[in-house]
């Protein structure tokens, strides 16, 4: 959360004249809810299942850019999927970033707590090994912007 995947997504994909996706987003529109209220009505399991099938329809695509939810790693089969069918770059940042980025968005239910600071540091203990895993390339984004991070990645991966 906060590394920047929907801004810098769109960034590349319009770099690349692609089409881009933002799974979140998908899920949003295809439900007629916000994330929020799937979470809250059928947990993050629900969420979860929702998400994998959507990331599943999308990796068929050819010739897109597509930003996953934060959360998408957890699962083996959307690791897979998202291995097997394209390249995937993992948008690493500091816990102090995603903080800033995301302390007054509203619509990300898993830090709507007292301290998401905790939760950050935890979801990062569970998710940087996954994202690492599955990663063919690995760019920090805290001090850059969203452009130049899009920059980077087109020149590292030779486009």
């Amino acid at each position: 959360m906060g590394a920047g995947k929907s801004t810098i997504g769109r960034h590349l994909a319009q770099m690349l004249h692609l089409e881009f996706f933002d799974s979140d987003h998908e899920i949003e529109a295809r439900s007629g809810a916000d994330i929020s209220w799937i979470f809250d009505v059928e947990g993050e399991e629900g969420f979860r299942l929702r998400e994998a099938r959507v990331i599943n329809e999308l990796t068929e695509k050819q010739g897109i850019v597509l930003a996953t939810g934060g959360g998408s790693v957890q699962s083996k089969e959307v690791r897979n999927r998202l291995s097997a069918r394209g390249i995937v770059v993992y948008l690493e940042t500091t816990i102090d970033k995603q903080v800033a980025r995301t302390q007054r968005d509203k619509r990300r239910p898993l830090l709507q707590v007292d301290e998401p600071r905790d939760v950050l540091e935890q979801l990062a203990e569970e998710r940087n090994p996954l994202y690492q895993d599955v990663a063919d390339l690995v760019v920090r984004t805290d001090e850059q912007s969203a452009k130049v991070v899009a920059n980077q990645i087109i020149e590292k991966l030779g486009f």
